[in-house]
């Protein structure tokens, strides 16, 4: 069976280190040249005494990778050969985003030093940046079919393209407030990455099944996928919004999108779908006459939420 696994940050609740529900945690460490998670020691001490299996990682800023790799080494050496060591490579803050040899680089150095293969944590559509790291480095893949928070694991999507990897070593599949993934290795295939041994037997892959869900075990809030005609992909769910912040609610799901009006703190919005573009998650309002409102609600790179979700 796959193992569950929690992504943690300074942002989290520090409950997330010992969720119940979780075999691993994962927990960024470190940031750029000069950046280390505060709670980094903390979370990792109580996954530890949870008998959880561990994990560190570092956000890449696009720096220089040895120096980065370095200052990542530097802030984790009490864990090395106990904690998977990964590399979380995304567009924000990050200056070398579409650079395909910044990930080789950083990857090499840890390895040079360890003996370890970091594993790397990268959405599906930006695999091809890391591509060259294949043949040495685990791939935890981001793709999110819909947001919920629970351990429902929606449907892998054929539209996740992972090549040139022959197997996925993780897959984050929601980030909706607590960021869950399925790991497809078992407890000692976990320790042996951890370790540097390099033959890691994975476990049962995700089947990929198509964009448009319709599936009958699936909750209401997933239902169906599609397109619209810029190309963005929505997903029907039915929730409700309320504000913490001054939002825009405007007649498109784009920043420069015309406004209808400014939502205050405790605002609430009724959404029919959602879907991420633009570097947000946007929900659709239903205002009528087959017109709709949208308005952003999570950063999709932090995945910061700008209210609450009912």
């Amino acid at each position: 069976m796959p193992l569950k696994v929690v992504d943690v940050y300074s942002g989290s609740p520090r409950w997330y280190a010992t969720d119940d529900n979780a075999d691993a945690v994962i927990i960024k460490a470190t940031q750029g040249p000069g950046y280390v998670n505060p709670f980094c020691d903390i979370d990792y001490q109580s996954a530890k005494k949870a008998g959880k299996l561990l994990g560190v990682y570092h956000y890449a800023s696009g720096g220089d990778p040895i120096s980065e790799a370095n200052y990542f080494l530097k802030n984790v050496k009490g864990y090395i050969h106990e904690a998977i060591l990964g590399l979380d490579w995304e567009s924000a803050q990050n200056a070398s985003w579409g650079n395909a040899n910044w990930s080789r680089q950083f990857v090499n150095e840890v390895h040079r030093q360890t003996g370890v293969w970091p594993i790397i944590y990268v959405q599906f559509s930006a695999v091809w940046q890391v591509a060259n790291c294949a043949d040495t480095c685990g791939l935890w893949g981001a793709g999110y079919p819909w947001y919920t928070n629970s351990w429902m694991v929606p449907p892998f999507l054929s539209s996740y393209n992972f090549a040139p990897w022959k197997a996925l070593t993780g897959w984050q599949f929601t980030g909706n407030t607590e960021d869950r993934s399925l790991f497809y290795v078992d407890a000692n295939g976990w320790k042996a990455i951890a370790k540097g041994d390099g033959s890691i037997t994975h476990t049962a892959q995700p089947a990929p099944q198509e964009n448009e869900v319709k599936t009958s075990n699936v909750p209401s809030y997933a239902g169906t996928s599609w397109q619209d005609s810029l190309g963005v992909t929505w997903h029907a769910e039915n929730g409700k919004f309320t504000a913490n912040t001054d939002l825009h609610l405007r007649w498109g799901a784009t920043p420069s999108s015309s406004v209808i009006s400014v939502l205050h703190a405790g605002d609430v919005v009724k959404y029919d779908a959602w879907a991420r573009t633009n570097g947000f998650v946007y929900v659709r309002q239903p205002r009528g006459n087959g017109q709709y409102g949208y308005v952003a609600v999570r950063n999709a790179y932090t995945n910061e939420a700008y209210g609450k979700f009912e």
